[in-house]
């Protein structure tokens, strides 16, 4: 892709095809490091790492949102050298059809990225992914813009239309550092707590009294998830320890590469009246209190908080 758009450029000297062109420098810098990241992070946990090594992705992620504000910086610096100086434009026909053959091909590798990104949980494949698709919606707005500059031959247009593709690309580098600043952050995931609740709360059995304080954060891959489990008092430790190989061996079906801790807490008198628990012999008082066992009540508080 470097090499055909470079080829276009020289061909025509137009400032748009110039800035996917450079686009292209970045992303070849961009894809070296995401290579390297998803070797790195793919590495098995170890004493110095014993989360393993997946926040690797958001440092690659990170960085390649970086590089490609840089990109922008550098479309948008030299767009306006040459609305002062405007270069000679020609050839833009064989250069149109250059662009175009470039960005359909990018078109369909970022899908494809993207697509075995979210399959495998890697953020650097998805990030890759989005940056190729940028590359493609940036030789669609070239594409468009030098066919106006051939059909009008209005050549201040081309580097207009070059800003237009530098301020495109800048909200796309905002979009992935943002995203990889949450990441390091441990920023909470929605969607995963989601999909998490929604497998722990159908495992749910007529002796849990209370689930609460769910939290999950992401390393790569690998899920770590902690929640707090209330069982009634008298629960062994055998019943209690068979209950949580349940739990999470059906978390690991959906989450493969997940780690799971469960606080188990004991109930008190005071919780009777949130139990529905039938077969329960040392009932201190008869349940009056009803709640939803839902994603709310899961990621938030203890049940003896309610009022």
């Amino acid at each position: 892709m470097l090499i055909l758009k470079f080829g276009a450029y020289y061909l025509t000297g137009s400032a748009a095809i110039f800035s996917d062109a450079l686009e292209s420098i970045v992303h070849t810098m961009a894809t070296s490091m995401a290579l390297f990241s998803i070797i790195y992070s793919s590495k098995p946990p170890d004493e110095k790492h014993p989360y393993g090594h997946g926040n690797m992705e958001y440092f690659s992620a990170g960085a390649e949102g970086l590089l490609i504000l840089l990109a922008a910086v550098g479309i948008i610096y030299y767009s306006v050298l040459d609305i002062i100086n405007p270069p000679e434009i020609k050839k833009l026909d064989i250069g149109m059809g250059i662009v175009a053959l470039a960005g359909l091909i990018n078109l369909f590798l970022g899908l494809y990225l993207i697509s075995t990104g979210k399959k495998t949980n890697s953020l650097t494949l998805v990030a890759d992914g989005k940056h190729v698709l940028t590359d493609s919606y940036t030789s669609l707005g070239v594409l468009v813009g030098v066919f106006i500059v051939f059909l009008t031959d209005i050549q201040i247009l081309d580097p207009l239309f070059a800003i237009f593709v530098g301020l495109n690309i800048i909200w796309t580098g905002y979009n992935l550092l943002r995203e990889a600043f949450g990441g390091l952050m441990h920023e909470a995931d929605s969607n995963t707590i989601s999909e998490i609740s929604k497998v722990i709360l159908a495992l749910r059995q007529n002796n849990w009294i209370d689930i609460h304080e769910l939290r999950c954060r992401r390393s790569g891959s690998r899920v770590a998830i902690d929640f707090h489990l209330i069982l009634p008092w008298y629960t062994t430790i055998k019943e209690a320890h068979d209950e949580e190989t349940r739990i999470k061996e059906n978390l690991k079906m959906n989450f493969p590469e997940s780690e799971v801790l469960i606080h188990f807490d004991y109930c008190k008198p005071s919780l009777c009246k949130f139990c529905y628990y039938e077969n329960c012999a040392e009932r201190s008082e008869a349940p009056s209190v009803k709640f939803e066992w839902n994603e709310d009540k899961a990621t938030g508080k203890p049940i003896y908080f309610k009022k």
